[in-house]
């Protein structure tokens, strides 16, 4: 059940970044190809960036590591990895809610970190007690998922580069993962 809903929350961000997803939220100004987002800025502290002004994943795993750490969650290592064909152009961390003091104030902590950092919150939605909040830096899209209201305890946070670079690697990550589930 956990990979199965990795999995949709992947392909929800791969989703998101080809420009679909925006319906049921709320727009907070600026888009997946446009808008008031913050393109063209670097990492926090000017480290982690590739010297063309984009984000790296190391940079993107940094802060979304250090922000959910620092908001009182711990790392669940048994969450889904990221496909081979995209480890350069997405980062998934799966919070173990379980640990948490309280997984729905470590996430909204974690989400201001973020946007305390560079991150622009684009549209938020939120039904049932879960709150899936997507966030963009540089050509970055976050989806950040709160699902810790019911029985089951799911936070994650996917991060996927939007660029032209990873296009064709996420197509191909995406094309792998529908084949192995048809």
């Amino acid at each position: 059940m956990r990979k199965a809903m990795v999995a949709a929350a992947a392909a929800g961000v791969v989703l998101l970044v080809a420009g679909c997803g925006s319906e049921g939220g709320a727009d907070k100004g600026g888009s997946a190809s446009g808008g008031s987002s913050s393109a063209g800025s670097s990492t926090t502290g000017g480290s982690g960036g590739s010297g063309d002004g984009r984000l790296t994943v190391a940079a993107v795993t940094k802060e979304l590591t250090d922000a959910a750490t620092g908001a009182g969650f711990t790392q669940d290592s048994s969450g889904d990895p990221v496909p081979a064909e995209a480890k350069e152009c997405m980062v998934s961390w799966t919070a173990d809610a379980e640990k948490a003091k309280d997984p729905a104030k470590s996430y909204t902590d974690t989400v201001a970190t973020l946007t305390k950092g560079g991150w622009n919150e684009e549209r938020s939605s939120g039904q049932g007690g879960s709150v899936i909040k997507s966030l963009k830096k540089s050509s970055w899209q976050l989806q950040a998922s709160n699902h810790s209201a019911g029985p089951l305890k799911l936070v994650m946070f996917v991060a996927v580069d939007s660029g032209p670079d990873c296009a064709a690697a996420l197509a191909e990550a995406n094309a792998k993962a529908g084949a192995k589930t048809s």
